[in-house]
């Protein structure tokens, strides 16, 4: 008797761990949809911070999320501190979109480190001769680490796209922020070639980048051209791709963003797709200096370069 009584008994607690057990498992699997109705709850691109929020008529507490504004202000507060303003005290929702846009939402995209997304930017707003916008990036610039002579190397790079005016009016601005942070110039220069060199090693890092193209190109150009193939492969890979202070690499990505927010130059722009593919720059890398460009050329001239990189980085 003892011992049906006692089985009885082990079956009892038996069957009630059971039952526990199948609460806390249904308890956990509720919390864990409830978690997915909220976060369905939420808009597209937005997060919530602290906050309560009802599902299912019940409130449940949001864990804190950093929001599109609270990334926008780490962001831009590591950038520029907090004196630039802009134009907060006349146009606040203008300032408030802008600055969520740019900072909270663009320099979150892709895998692109804050140096490539100031360079890209620098270049981008000197091909548009945004030059009070240009100032202070080359401030933000130079406070996040990026080196005096990286500044100057990719506004030089700029020249043969834009013509000097327009890149003497950049290194001017350049040079007035240089001097306010006691930025000793002229710079070390960085030239490799001479004038009995620039043209042969032109050609060759042009082919390096283009591969046969050139050879062809330069051969096939009508006599009363040829100086233009000349100065193309002397001025433009001799005196500025051969210089050092950028890597190869980088310099395809600049020229990439520079020729994009010229707009007009398509083929231009299809051409040095390709060849930031032969140096080895990814598709996913092009796609995030594009993306980083898009504030400060507009979304015409950003959707027609990542229609030429989809064109060229075809994926299966």
């Amino acid at each position: 008797m003892k011992a049906a009584n006692m089985t009885m008994k082990t079956l009892i607690i038996a069957m009630l761990t059971l039952v526990t057990f199948i609460g806390t498992v249904y308890s956990q699997q509720t919390k864990q949809l409830d978690k997915l109705k909220i976060a369905k709850a939420l808009p597209i691109g937005e997060s919530k911070g602290k906050s309560e929020i009802k599902v299912n008529n019940k409130k449940i507490k949001e864990i804190t999320i950093m929001t599109r504004k609270e990334k926008s202000e780490e962001n831009f507060k590591q950038l520029f501190g907090e004196e630039i303003k802009g134009i907060e005290a006349t146009d606040p929702d203008f300032q408030e979109i802008m600055n969520s846009f740019i900072f909270g939402e663009v320099y979150n995209q892709g895998n692109l480190d804050n140096r490539m997304r100031e360079l890209t930017t620098i270049v981008v707003l000197t091909v548009n001769q945004n030059l009070p916008q240009l100032k202070s990036q080359v401030a933000a610039a130079l406070k996040i680490g990026v080196t005096p002579i990286e500044i100057k190397e990719a506004v030089y790079q700029c020249a043969p796209y834009i013509g000097f005016p327009k890149t003497l009016n950049a290194i001017n601005e350049i040079n007035g922020v240089f001097k306010a942070n006691n930025i000793v110039l002229p710079l070390p220069s960085q030239k490799t070639v001479s004038e009995e060199t620039r043209l042969l090693e032109g050609i060759a890092v042009q082919t390096e980048i283009f591969g046969d193209l050139i050879p062809k190109m330069r051969a096939g150009a009508p006599e009363n051209q040829k100086h233009i193939q000349d100065y193309l492969s002397a001025f433009c890979f001799g005196d500025f791709y051969t210089r050092s202070g950028l890597a190869l690499k980088t310099r395809e990505l600049l020229t990439l963003c520079m020729v994009s927010s010229l707009g007009g130059a398509d083929s231009q722009v299809k051409a040095h797709v390709q060849a930031n593919k032969n140096v080895g720059n990814d598709k996913a890398t092009l796609i995030g200096v594009i993306t980083q460009c898009l504030p400060y050329m507009g979304f015409p001239r950003t959707l027609n370069a990542l229609a030429f990189i989809n064109d060229i980085f075809i994926e299966n």
